[in-house]
């Protein structure tokens, strides 16, 4: 299946114009570090780029023509100083995404309530601003207008982006819980007034992370970043691990123990494939579906809201019964491992440890560790024996065993 992923960047709003006046630079300028530091960390994560990643102050002229739209069709006024506001009573599906009680919202009279901020809560719903008018504070941060000098509201941006690069209908929009009011409730009406359509035909929210048992937070000292990881010894990939090990509706605690936890799942799974390819030898990749794979239940999970804990644990389960198969059946369904792998966006550790054991010392200890599964006891003695003449030790653990150069 083809898909089309837009990710814009949020270029122009009160924090960013707030935050570059702070600290001496240009909008452009600010957002633009910013937003380079963004696709490291998205890189480093094994993160997909998307296809289209617009900014908003790329799209000033979209954003006007829209709101020029909503004033034509009755959903928006400007008012005396320049700045211009939907009409939330003029949208009867209003609060259906958050669920908010129409009747008691009171719409008819919200145009005597305005909200010229970016973000507000469910208790101060007003006409939300689309064009603000200039003001000093802004600085250089300005355009212009049919209304006057200003700059863009902040949920105007996304629906004037998402007009423009997919149109009125679109499969999936995704973002943090607390974007689903007023920032998602604002874009359908918006986006429905303005253009017609369905506008999202599925919504993605995650949850908000905890750290530490606690909200992210500098004053709190729980706030860290990839590069603040990394010198605590830490991978990008053991922090993805850590993230995709919780489902994404339901709030996740990220700890540096939970780090330590995912270095060592990704090193079980790296021995794991390790010894399937070595099962499947020079076989070649048949085919197989890979929902007739020992795999079938891992990607059944991300099939059902992607469930990618119950897909983690699949994972493992599946790979202690594919290391039991041999031939083109185990090449097969090392070919299904690796595609759930790609899909998970997990890249497994190098193993340092075992790349260097020739392949007879890994013949021996999987044939000593097969006779201990058979409880024969004798040869699996006689096999220790061998590796650790060879110069071996062999470390049994829950998942296996581990090769020791003595």
């Amino acid at each position: 299946m083809k898909t089309l992923h837009v990710r814009n960047i949020t270029d122009v709003d009160d924090k960013t114009i707030r935050d570059a006046q702070t600290s001496g630079k240009s909008l452009k300028e600010f957002t633009a570090g910013w937003t380079e530091k963004f696709h490291a960390d998205c890189t480093a994560l094994g993160c997909l780029p998307p296809h289209i990643e617009p900014s908003a102050l790329a799209h000033i002229p979209q954003q006007i023509k829209m709101i020029e739209q909503l004033i034509e069709k009755g959903h928006a006024y400007a008012s005396d100083d320049g700045s211009v506001y939907f009409s939330v009573s003029s949208f009867p599906d209003y609060g259906k995404l958050s669920h908010l009680d129409t009747r008691e919202l009171k719409l008819g009279t919200t145009q005597n309530q305005r909200a010229d901020a970016d973000e507000y809560e469910k208790d101060s719903i007003a006409d939300f601003v689309l064009w603000k008018t200039r003001k000093a504070e802004d600085g250089d941060n300005f355009w212009s207008s049919p209304w006057g000098d200003g700059r863009p509201g902040w949920h105007l941006e996304c629906s004037a982006m998402i007009k423009e690069y997919l149109g009125n209908d679109f499969d999936l929009h995704g973002g943090g819980e607390d974007l689903v009011f007023p920032h998602h409730e604002n874009e359908i009406a918006q986006s429905q007034c303005s253009c017609g359509g369905g506008f999202a035909a599925h919504w993605f929210h995650s949850t908000h992370l905890m750290v530490d048992g606690g909200k992210m937070s500098k004053s709190l000292g729980n706030l860290y970043t990839i590069e603040d990881l990394k010198d605590k010894g830490h991978t990008a990939m053991e922090v993805r691990y850590v993230l995709i090990s919780g489902h994404y509706r339901k709030q996740l605690n990220f700890t540096l123990e939970s780090l330590h936890a995912a270095k060592e799942a990704l090193a079980k799974l790296a021995k794991g494939r390790e010894t399937l390819s070595i099962a499947a030898g020079d076989s070649s990749n048949s085919k197989l579906n890979i929902l007739n794979s020992t795999f079938a239940a891992a990607i059944n999970s991300l099939h059902n809201d992607l469930n990618t804990p119950a897909a983690l644990g699949h994972l493992f389960s599946g790979l202690k019964t594919a290391q039991k198969l041999e031939g083109n059946e185990a090449a097969a369904n090392l070919a299904a491992f690796d595609t759930i792998l790609d899909a998970l966006g997990l890249k497994l550790p190098t193993e340092e440890k075992t790349s260097h054991i020739p392949a007879e010392i890994i013949d021996l200890a999987d044939r000593r560790w097969q006779a201990k599964q058979d409880k024969d006891w004798a040869t699996s003695d006689q096999l220790r024996d061998e590796l650790t003449a060879l110069g071996w030790t062999i470390k049994d653990n829950q998942d296996g065993y581990d090769l020791v150069a003595n």
